[in-house]
């Protein structure tokens, strides 16, 4: 019996240089003492002082000021939905003046959207078929970043210059179809894209963008109510723009301009960016509860041998 009490006095003992070590590393929670405080470790043990009734105090003389709490920019690679709620955050502050609608959106990093429009042309029997023709891709400002005409992968039988503003003549300086895609993709890529009917867009693209990150002018409700129109009406960009931006688009007989169409679709929706933002983030479903790890959890298990890291192993203890 002595010689077992002996051997378990000094596990019992390694048990303790290990847990102490562990500690010293911040690598396990320390234990709490009697008094129900756990013991200072690391650089917070040199800051406090014990007074003589048993309370702790700072060494220094210095009060930390409080940190002021300021909303963050947003990385590059943030989520749709965060940039949705970040857009109620400032709202809460007191951006939703006019002052607020012209510094919220550089907070959300312009960048991150672009506007999008293009124009078909008929191919396929008796032209049925809609197949790309043109693209031009805006930024937040209204600049353009991408312009090119586009060769469809079938003979074109109808230009629809009427609508499309394509002619024979534009086909000479087209690029292929696959390669104007590669090119458009990679612009769109982790973007948040505003377009009007945005669906054809991306279906002469064949392409799927991630509903979240698409902002559809035909479909925003503040947009038409702007209008008095209901909110499952149909309206047109031209409307859009003669009501809300007192603009004139898509006169004349040489057709549409995809240019001017993704600018004017940019344009009605920074109109209403912040209230529509808002209403998204306050659609959004609430996000799922964090893991919470119970602090009092026995992690005594941890302590044998198998669990223990080799550099550690290798010191002695």
């Amino acid at each position: 019996p002595q010689g077992r009490s002996k051997k378990k006095s000094r596990k019992h003992q390694r048990f303790m240089e290990r847990r102490a070590l562990l500690e010293q590393r911040g690598l396990l929670r320390p234990r709490k003492r009697p008094g129900g405080q756990a013991p200072a470790v690391g650089p917070e043990a040199h800051s406090v002082l014990t007074k003589t009734d048993g309370t702790v105090a700072p060494r220094c003389g210095k009060v930390p000021k409080p940190k002021k709490v300021v909303s963050p920019s947003l990385s590059p690679s943030t989520s749709p939905d965060s940039i949705a709620r970040h857009h109620s955050v400032l709202l809460s502050q007191g951006s939703g003046s006019a002052k607020g609608v012209q510094t919220s959106s550089p907070l959300l990093r312009p960048s991150k959207y672009v506007a999008i429009d293009c124009e078909m042309v008929g191919t396929g029997p008796q032209g049925r078929l809609s197949e790309l023709a043109r693209c031009s891709v805006v930024n937040y400002e209204g600049d353009v970043i991408y312009d090119k005409y586009v060769r469809p992968e079938l003979p074109i039988v109808d230009y629809r210059t009427r609508w499309s503003g394509i002619t024979r003549q534009h086909m000479k300086r087209a690029i292929p179809f696959k390669t104007a895609v590669a090119e458009i993709l990679k612009i769109l890529k982790d973007k948040i894209v505003v377009g009007h009917a945005i669906h054809n867009d991306f279906q002469a693209l064949k392409y799927f963008h991630p509903k979240e990150r698409t902002r559809d002018t035909s479909q925003i409700p503040v947009l038409k109510q702007r209008v008095g129109l209901p909110v499952k009406a149909s309206v047109s960009l031209k409307s859009l723009a003669r009501h809300l931006l007192q603009k004139n688009i898509q006169v004349g007989r040489k057709g549409h301009s995809s240019v001017e169409d993704a600018q004017t679709a940019m344009e009605l929706y920074r109109l209403v960016e912040v209230q529509w933002e808002t209403e998204l983030a306050c659609s959004l479903p609430p996000r799922p509860p964090s893991p919470i790890t119970d602090p009092t959890a026995d992690s005594s298990h941890y302590m044998d041998d198998q669990y223990w890291p080799t550099d550690l192993m290798t010191s002695g203890l």
